[in-house]
């Protein structure tokens, strides 16, 4: 009784659910290995040029900080 209960979920799943999430599983791994599109190599390099404009305006803003008030560093939050 108990293996009548389980035998039908079981075959479902393997009729189903098993090869589709083979295929899109396989299928995400080859987009993997193909490596990025030139959109998203551009979408790269945009974000590394934000990124390091970010860190040069924060370097400018604790330089102002520590001209101006020298013991930001160490107020509690």
């Amino acid at each position: 009784m108990n293996m009548d209960i389980l035998m039908a979920p079981i075959i479902i799943f393997l009729i189903i659910v098993a090869p589709i999430w083979l295929i899109l599983h396989y299928r995400s791994k080859r987009q993997v290995s193909q490596g990025l599109t030139e959109e998203e190599y551009t979408q790269l390099n945009d974000l590394i040029t934000r990124a390091d404009k970010m860190a040069q305006r924060i370097d400018t803003l604790e330089a102002i900080l520590d001209t101006e008030a020298p013991q930001w560093r160490t107020r509690d939050e």
